[in-house]
């Protein structure tokens, strides 16, 4: 027997640290609506993040890190199938990918089959926010064995809200500083109940998937007012962007930074008041994630969990005069990643390593040991870089939206619209200008840059367009109006 015992120890020792994880590590998934990497872990000089840091602390922070598309439901269809959205048909903002990809086994579900509880509250997949807020949205309930939507004070009292656009709030600049605690307000309700089922877990020793979803700091920033003492608004710096820029991009890209009417060219004085909420909704979503993180150490379960934090998306707050989402540039493209997992190495560490959201699904698959995903599944394993931060299973990241396609690399980003060629280009050298406001695409300088950077990025286009094979299709043929065609 005690030779028996030998063996075992030495094969967990040759197979590495992640061996001494439990049989079946949890998983917690926490994802957050339009936060960008204005956290103080990612360097922002106001923003008071505690416990997000406290998390990067734990775990790896991934520095490039990058949504697939900008825009609520087709990133979160994206990370949650392991599909690019032109292969899940969830190219626009409310498409259910089960009427183009029925058959496609999601993330959580891959998990289910494994004999794991998985559950959701709050936003996983899109919701109308916060229109949707208490109800289903449009989630796909074959992802779960239990689902809760909260629904707190800060939907009942709307009328409170301050709105550029009286009356709307989910696209246009809003905020509230409310009375009231955490806990009444919907974020703070979506970690009440989800802490709820962390208890429910320890005591039945269920391993489990559970994806929590917070509605911040998504407008409309309604906060408890404690967070927006934390701030000096005039310590918070309005971003500028220099004279007759607009015209220096193309068609496409200025149709993107000027959507939002509205917002365009805003007083000064409202736009640190719209920066001002938003900090102030970050910190309050942050202290949500301190509540489950310390929930996890109380019910001792943080030594058999892997954590995952993350948003769905970046954002902007003025950055090329533009405020929120829906553009091909680094503020609204760039994600917050964070990765902790049971016996990793690589604790308290910063990855270079460039990272896709869609690579969520192979990364927690692998990390908990569950068989290999469907092999149309996209996307890579980010685990190698917990082991060895040096590690960078991608060299690149690949966004779209519907009508463009971008790749961020080392040193450049290069942006190709689908309309308006040869002047559909842009391309933006990184070390010498990372705010991204001096297009070079049409500069001879960096022709021969130019040249192999489209070549690298129509690769990638072709590879997150091409039918995944062993899924089936199901498209509208536009010339049929709706009536449904399948491709195999």
């Amino acid at each position: 027997m005690m030779k028996l015992l030998k063996i075992g120890l030495f094969l967990k020792i040759a197979l590495g640290a992640f061996a001494f994880a439990s049989e079946k590590p949890n998983v917690l998934f926490i994802m957050t609506d339009d936060l960008n990497c204005d956290l103080g872990s990612y360097g922002h000089p106001l923003v008071k993040s505690p416990n997000i840091d406290r998390l990067a602390s734990q775990g790896v922070l991934f520095e490039n890190a990058y949504c697939n598309y900008p825009v609520c439901g087709p990133s979160r269809a994206s990370f949650m199938t392991g599909l690019y959205p032109e292969q899940n048909g969830v190219t626009v903002l409310r498409r259910l990918f089960r009427n183009y990809v029925p058959d496609a086994v999601t993330l959580s579900q891959h998990f289910m089959r494994s004999g794991y509880m998985a559950a959701r509250v709050g936003k996983i997949y899109h919701y109308d926010n916060p229109k949707g807020v208490g109800t289903d949205g449009h989630d796909d309930p074959a992802s779960w064995n239990t689902k809760i939507n909260p629904r707190g004070r800060d939907k009942d009292e709307e009328d409170k809200i301050f709105s550029l656009r009286p009356g709307s709030f989910g696209a246009t600049l809003s905020w509230l500083a409310a009375e009231g605690t955490d806990e009444e307000q919907t974020d703070g309700k979506v970690a009440t109940e989800s802490i709820g089922l962390l208890k429910q877990y320890a005591d039945n020793d269920t391993p489990f998937f559970l994806a929590v979803g917070f509605y911040k700091p998504h407008t409309p920033y309604v906060a408890p007012k404690k967070y927006f003492d934390l701030y000096d608004p005039s310590q918070i710096t309005v971003p500028t962007i220099p004279e007759g820029y607009l015209d220096t991009l193309p068609g496409p890209a200025k149709k993107t930074v000027t959507a939002f009417k509205p917002q365009i060219d805003l007083p000064e004085e409202t736009a640190r008041k719209a920066m001002h909420a938003y900090y102030a909704t970050i910190s309050f979503v942050d202290a949500q994630i301190g509540r489950l993180l310390d929930s996890l150490d109380e019910l001792g379960l943080r030594d058999d969990t892997i954590v995952l934090f993350s948003s769905d998306h970046g954002y902007h707050m003025g950055e090329h005069g533009h405020f929120q989402k829906n553009t091909l540039f680094e503020n609204a493209d760039r994600v917050p990643l964070i990765l902790s997992a049971p016996g990793m190495k690589e604790v308290g560490k910063r990855s270079q390593s460039f990272a896709e959201m869609i690579d969520f699904y192979r990364t927690l698959s692998d990390l908990a040991g569950l068989p290999k995903p469907p092999e149309y599944v996209k996307g890579v394993s980010l685990r190698p870089v917990l082991q060895n931060v040096s590690k960078a299973p991608r060299s690149n990241s690949f966004t779209q939206l519907i009508n463009g396609y971008t790749l961020r690399t080392r040193d450049f980003r290069i942006t190709k619209w689908k309309e308006g060629s040869p002047d559909n280009l842009e391309l933006y050298d990184q070390r010498n200008d990372p705010e991204e406001l001096v297009n070079l695409a049409k500069n001879p300088e960096y022709r021969k840059d130019l040249a192999k950077l489209v070549k690298l990025l129509d690769g990638r286009i072709a590879d997150a367009t091409a039918r995944p094979e062993g899924l089936s299709f199901t498209a509208p043929d536009p010339k049929d109006r709706g009536v449904q065609k399948t491709y195999e």
